[in-house]
């Protein structure tokens, strides 16, 4: 089916199933611990073997040489996989840096060698006896240091690098009121629950492996490109996934080292990434520096807004575009951004909830509020007086929806935003200095073709296959929802497939198209099955309703089963999306609001309350939606006080890679979270008229937070994260 055209009026407007705050169907299996994840898989062509991967010990050099003769003779080992045995490897197209070192080193615990044998505490014990000797070279590991190196990252998936629109400059120069700052933001983990995790099985040619990933496609294709294979011959299983966040997009070590361990070993093999692996072996978000230059006339009108950014990654990895959301928040006839990116030798840098905005955000709403304050302007005010309603570096392609000014005074009433005193460091609680701060949210809603096969089963229930993952974000029960919708029966009656690169390719989860995308191909499928199914029982398609498992047209009603008696009927399709994206602009907003106490004597920060509204389509599941956006908040909590990845700088790792030092936020740190959607159809986005979510949540909110503190303390940070050091000396004294 192809969605080049504005949606009309169809089966899922009905909204029975779709749009009901709905339990996830999956639940009970993942809080009984009977969710089987790819660790975890027991039906294997034989009994496991464990793996156990080194990593590099150095950022950049080569391997001068390396003994495995007390690792091959350690007790229970049956393999030892390297570089030097393992036969020529490719690269997939996705990774930036090669999956197995050697003996050329890339970054830091970059994979140079697997042991596999009986037990993992035998492979841990025998990798520690792999003796390697290194040469070192010098290598670049300091992003402020060798900025100015940054080169200009050409067009990509990002757009232009630059973008220039009128005379920014001179407006910039001559602009009454003028904010010139630099705000930064560190490396930072995705740290999710479940780490990195495969088993390999081989039987003859093929290989089948259970992996922790969130694009099926994907790592088919890239597996079977990294070890030279037949894509046919390479099946991937992954119908759980204990978090992403973007961090499994793309295909990592475990994977590939499993692979080649099963080979060696002739059983199948067990590999998991240590902690440590997971924060200097996979993907991180990078480090950025952002400068922001505002002018604007006294009235608070935006004449020119400039953004720039610099970010690190090794040679031909991509850029933080920490750019992408000022290009479209804030109207302004003079307009310039620029990002840059500098050669590091760090671990690769790439996707994290919401790349881009997440981050870019944190700069550019801290940036709002100060010229805001500069022109003794309310934020929101400030704020609403520039909005737009069209594509400001493209001013003949509208938004297709933007509510954001909606957001921001429906938050502002709910939040009280009245009662918030606009002059810092006026609000006490005892010890505690109190304060408010908001920010806006905007992240784009794209959308990825997404195939998907339904079945009438001949018990007249109903089945969904797609190779679509489900990270934690509700996808088995959307999907069920779809097809409870389209196929008029009760959701109980739904049984949905994930997961499988047997079952039909769909668009992965990642990027925020994952819902929108994923159900709208069921919704193309379920479209091709109904038709069938009206021909079957002799009603014309083009009439035919479909409710509480009945079948109806021309004035007369046969049961749904009535057209499977004997035999199952499928049907199977794939959303195909033109180029509405072209002609409108089609995006989610958001307004987030946030209040703080800090601590007079200690600094110490505490979220006391946070609100969230969104716009952002249809939104096909309240609950599993609220769960996205307040999951997105407290990230953003974690960026804001505390996460920070620390680099040695001499040696070019992650000092803290483990879940004790890399500090993210648990319970206590964070209060009651508040979520509002307001009422949006975007019939521009797709047949489903939604749009994704779950990276909404995560932008804004740390900027709302800083903003928040600075309107407690009247101390202004602009690097991230805020911890107590940076605020307590500046702080107001007690009295």
């Amino acid at each position: 089916m192809k969605f080049d055209k504005p949606a009309t009026t169809n089966p899922i407007d009905q909204l029975s199933v779709v749009g009901k705050s709905t339990d996830r169907i999956d639940g009970p299996m993942k809080t009984t611990g009977t969710a089987t994840y790819a660790y975890e898989h027991k039906d294997l062509p034989g009994k496991p073997a464990y793996g156990y991967i080194l990593g590099a010990a150095i950022a950049k050099g080569r391997i001068e040489s390396i003994n495995l003769s007390d690792a091959k003779s350690a007790s229970g080992v049956r393999a030892v996989v390297h570089y030097q045995n393992c036969g020529q490897l490719g690269q997939g197209d996705k990774n930036t840096a090669t999956l197995l070192g050697g003996p050329e080193i890339e970054h830091y615990h970059q994979a140079i060698a697997l042991v596999v044998a009986d037990t993992f505490e035998q492979a841990r014990s025998a990798a520690e006896l792999i003796d390697v000797t290194y040469k070192t070279e010098k290598g670049a590991y300091d992003l402020a240091e060798i900025k100015d190196s940054g080169a200009n990252v050409g067009d990509g998936f990002w757009g232009e690098s630059d973008t220039r629109i009128g005379d920014f400059d001179n407006a910039f120069s001559s602009a009454p009121v003028k904010l010139d700052q630099t705000y930064t933001t560190p490396d930072q983990s995705h740290a999710m629950m479940e780490p990195h995790a495969s088993i390999a099985a081989w039987q003859d040619e093929k290989l089948t492996l259970w992996t922790s990933t969130q694009m099926v496609d994907w790592a088919q294709k890239d597996v079977a490109k990294t070890l030279r294979v037949p894509t046919a011959n390479v099946t991937i299983n992954s119908p759980y996934v204990g978090g992403g966040f973007g961090g499994k997009l793309f295909v990592r070590a475990d994977a590939i080292m499993a692979a080649l361990g099963a080979k060696a070993a002739g059983v199948p093999v067990k590999v998991f990434l240590q902690r440590p692996l997971i924060f200097n072996n996979t993907t991180h978000r990078p480090a950025t520096i952002q400068r922001l230059r505002m002018g604007a006339d006294r009235s608070g009108n935006i004449l020119a807004i400039g953004h720039e950014s610099w970010s690190g990654n090794l040679k031909d990895g991509s850029p933080e575009t920490a750019v992408s959301q000022t290009r479209l928040l804030y109207r302004g006839e003079h307009r310039m951004t620029q990002m840059r990116l500098t050669e590091l030798n760090l671990p690769e840098g790439n996707a994290m909830r919401a790349p881009g905005e997440a981050v870019g955000l944190m700069a550019l709403e801290i940036a709002i509020d100060e010229l805001a304050e500069k022109l003794d302007m309310d934020p929101i005010d400030f704020r609403i007086l520039n909005d737009t309603q069209v594509d400001p570096e493209k001013p003949e392609r509208p938004f297709s929806q933007r509510q954001l000014v909606q957001c921001m005074q429906t938050g502002a009433k709910r939040f009280n935003w009245h009662k918030r005193n606009p002059k810092p460091a006026q609000i006490r609680d005892g010890r505690w200095r109190l304060g408010m701060g908001m920010a806006a949210a905007i992240r784009g809603a794209p959308v990825e073709n997404s195939g998907a096969r339904v079945r009438l089963e001949t018990d007249a229930t109903i089945t969904v296959e797609t190779d679509m993952t489900d990270i934690g974000t509700g996808t088995y029960t959307i999907l069920a929802q779809t097809a409870a919708e389209m196929m008029g029966v009760s959701l109980d009656k739904v049984t949905v497939k994930l997961g499988a690169s047997a079952l039909p390719v769909s668009c992965g989860s990642g990027g925020q198209w994952g819902a929108n995308s994923s159900t709208a191909g069921v919704y193309a499928a379920c479209v091709k099955l109904r038709e069938k199914i009206a021909v079957k029982l002799g009603f014309n398609p083009d009439e035919v309703v479909f409710s509480t498992s009945l079948v109806t047209a021309e004035g007369r009603s046969l049961p749904l089963q009535a057209a499977a008696i004997h035999q199952p009927i499928e049907a199977e399709d794939t959303i195909e999306f033109g180029d509405l994206d072209k002609q409108y602009a089609i995006q989610t907003f958001g307004a987030h609001f946030v209040e703080v106490g800090v601590d007079t004597y200690t600094a110490e920060i505490r979220i006391r309350r946070m609100l969230a509204v969104c716009a952002a389509g249809r939104i096909l599941n309240p609950k599993s939606a609220r769960s996205q956006v307040i999951g997105g908040m407290t990230m953003s909590a974690g960026a804001a006080l505390m996460e920070e990845l620390s680099v040695d700088t001499g040696r070019g790792y992650f000092v803290n890679h483990d879940l004790a030092e890399y500090q993210v936020p648990v319970h206590a740190d964070i209060p009651h979270q508040e979520v509002l959607f307001l009422e949006e159809t975007d019939p521009m986005s797709s047949p489903m008229k939604a749009k994704g979510v779950g990276e909404l949540g995560i932008c804004g909110v740390g900027a709302a937070i800083a903003n928040a503190i600075y309107n407690a303390t009247g101390v202004r940070v602009r690097d991230y994260p805020i911890t107590l050091d940076k605020l307590l000396t500046a702080i107001p004294d007690a009295g």
